[in-house]
């Protein structure tokens, strides 16, 4: 396989092996110019877990791991990002509660971070629900994500958040009441109104516009690899292919893509992107 002439790097998308295409993704991503990806974790239900305890969530983060080192066979560099899908609190307290839902997540989070810490995650991933919720739910939420800013502040480590349309500038404040750097938050999904670090699904009509201007953002593809949904949300070439139909049509620079790809990714991550 011809190697790509710079690094591109996917920062959110799950591979699933079980339920997916699992590797040929991958193949197809790296066909099409991607060297890099921020593998995520699926959420428990994927794996037909129904969480009571935090150590219920060990096998998600070990298939996560083991698809992270398969990954790594076909020359993409895989940095595996382990959390609880927020919208579980729904699901967990509709069983056990919304107090013990919100300790279960807090106990799962806590477990994330111990493969960070052992150099087997790179990132952790929380949240808040994108969808409508009552605000004792709301309240839970905010409190479990507050606990997965303290620890990624303790890891040290980057925190991909899950939450609502939107800006989200209130979690700049909970960042920094637990000492955790704003810098080193991502909005998956973002829009460009957030003070967070965008990460953009690739085809963002404002991708060259914010490129122009230097912003620091990245570029996802929030691939899903489920066979009951191909293509959800983006397909694996799609960071890839875009990138390099930005650079060749001129919308976006060398120096835009690198900063994209390589810079924002290094400083955010704490991770080296290097071309194997």
């Amino acid at each position: 396989m011809r190697s790509p002439p710079f690094p591109v790097t996917d920062d959110h998308l799950h591979i699933d092996p079980r339920n997916g295409r699992g590797i040929e993704a991958v193949k197809d991503f790296h066909r099409a110019g991607g060297t890099h990806l921020f593998l995520v974790a699926k959420p428990a239900s994927s794996f037909g877990i129904a969480p009571s305890a935090g150590s219920d969530y060990q096998p998600v983060f070990d298939e996560t791991i083991r698809v992270g080192k398969l990954i790594a066979e076909t020359g993409v560099v895989a940095f595996p990002v382990l959390g609880i899908h927020p919208a579980e609190i729904t699901q967990i307290a509709g069983r056990l509660g919304l107090d013990r839902a919100a300790e279960v997540m807090e106990e799962g989070l806590s477990l994330a971070a111990r493969y960070v810490s052992d150099g087997l995650a790179f990132a952790l991933k929380s949240g808040r629900p994108h969808y409508e919720v009552a605000p004792d739910v709301w309240d839970a939420s905010n409190r479990v994500l507050s606990h997965a800013l303290a620890l990624a502040k303790d890891c040290p480590c980057a925190l991909q958040i899950h939450a609502e349309s939107g800006p989200c500038s209130d979690i700049v404040n909970m960042a920094r009441r637990v000492g955790m750097d704003p810098g080193r938050v991502v909005k998956h999904y973002a829009t460009p109104d957030t003070p967070l670090i965008p990460s953009f699904i690739a085809k963002h009509e404002t991708i060259p516009a914010l490129a122009r201007e230097k912003r620091a953002f990245t570029m996802e593809s929030d691939y899903m690899d489920e066979n009951s949904r191909p293509g959800a949300v983006i397909g694996p070439k799609s960071v890839p292919r875009i990138t390099n139909h930005l650079l060749a049509s001129g919308a976006i620079t060398p120096e835009d893509c690198h900063r994209i790809h390589v810079v924002t990714v290094e400083r955010v991550y704490g991770v080296e992107i290097r071309l194997r």
